[in-house]
């Protein structure tokens, strides 16, 4: 049978080859997937007893979403971000999604057509990459600066008859990145200038560090008519397999997007839409009271990574809980990766999945690690490249 031509160059996701890999050496300390180390709050559980009390709750329910928990979004959006949701013919609408993927996936294919073009900022999430693909759309990459800052003249540069948005990400996956608010507002603006779309992606909105800001363009006056919000509870309330996450987008994409959303979902799982109600009424306090152990383990990995100062280079961004190590040589990143886990029992994510083409770089991951595991793991990381490159 002949195969899909256009699936075929969508790039497998790395993650699961790594795990492979991981799961044939046990003991194995994984710095590759970006999870955190803790569960949704007890709340988020106690709600599955009142999602099982009303049998319709087994059948389908809003492509959209259940009211109470786009009630509790659309207070924390506005609290939080700054964005408010309009019950008007204009302005915002929001969606209930089976996590962030999904909600990307949603944007794409209610604003492209086969051919069109989206500017990524390298490095990018590869997810982002891969739907853009899957959509026969192209994605455009566009460098970022030596602390994978926007640059904004090689993005005004990118935008062409065929570009239908830009694509930020902040705190950003897989550098850790933080975008300042003065170039997402340029970002932004731009965007409306050029009559195009500016998605923004906010899934590590909590996790930030030191004097480091988060900002949410949606909340830029008149950015209603060209602005798309992305966000998980992936991350925050350690929901990840829960799969849920929420989008916010102009109103004159509610009917393609419930659309694509009907036809793929039909509707966000209801239990899963049920225990996110219960953590996002706990709120954000939930998220913030971790930080100050996860920022511990950061702290722990930029002292290790010291003792490879002259064979890697790392910039200490600070957001997320992803740092991206360069080495300052030449090496096959698959093999060294393989290598690693191999003869050292620790994994990393080579840099070629988030768009890096040249030289050698691995996202380190630090957010699913207790400081006990960071320790040993980040000291056999870098024991093993001492080995390795001879440091």
């Amino acid at each position: 049978m002949k195969l899909n031509e256009r699936i075929q160059k969508v790039q497998s996701p790395l993650i699961p080859i790594i795990g492979d890999m991981v799961r044939k050496r046990p003991g194995t300390i994984s710095l590759g997937q970006g999870v955190v180390y803790y569960g949704p709050p007890p709340e988020a559980i106690k709600q599955i007893e009142e999602f099982l009390k009303n049998g319709e709750n087994h059948k389908y329910h809003a492509v959209q979403g259940i009211k109470p928990l786009r009630d509790v979004i659309r207070k924390k959006l506005e609290s939080e971000n700054g964005i408010q949701i309009s019950r008007k013919e204009e302005g915002y609408r929001l969606c209930v999604t089976a996590g962030g993927n999904m909600a990307f996936m949603n944007a794409v294919l209610a604003i492209t057509d086969p051919g069109d073009e989206f500017i990524l900022l390298t490095p990018y999430y590869f997810n982002h990459e891969m739907a853009i693909q899957i959509a026969d759309s192209k994605p455009v990459r566009v460098p970022t600066d030596d602390e994978y800052q926007p640059d904004l003249e090689f993005i005004r540069h990118a935008i062409t008859k065929k570009t239908r948005a830009v694509v930020t990400v902040s705190p950003n996956n897989p550098s850790g990145a933080v975008y300042p608010e003065s170039a997402l507002r340029e970002i932004n603006q731009l965007c409306k200038t050029h009559g195009i779309y500016h998605i923004h992606d906010e899934a590590y909105e909590y996790f930030t560090y030191g004097d480091a800001k988060r900002f949410s363009p949606g909340s830029i006056a008149g950015a209603d008519g060209h602005t798309i919000s992305l966000y998980s509870l992936s991350k925050a309330y350690g929901f990840a397999s829960w799969r849920i996450g929420y989008m916010v987008y102009p109103a004159h994409l509610e009917t393609p997007i419930h659309k694509i959303q009907d036809t793929i979902l039909i509707c966000p799982p209801v239990i899963s839409q049920y225990a996110a109600y219960g953590a996002m009424r706990v709120g954000a306090s939930y998220c913030q009271s971790k930080i100050p152990e996860i920022a511990e383990v950061r702290g722990i990995l930029l002292q290790e990574f010291e003792r490879l100062r002259d064979r890697c280079a790392i910039i200490p961004t600070q957001g997320a809980f992803y740092f991206l190590l360069k080495i300052n040589d030449e090496f096959d990143e698959m093999k060294l990766a393989e290598q690693l886990i191999r003869e050292h029992g620790v994994a990393v994510m080579p840099g070629r999945a988030f768009g890096i083409n040249e030289g050698c770089h691995f996202r380190i991951a630090y957010g699913a690690l207790q400081k006990e595991t960071a320790i040993e793991g980040v000291g056999r990381l870098v024991n093993g490249l001492q080995s390795i490159l001879g440091a």
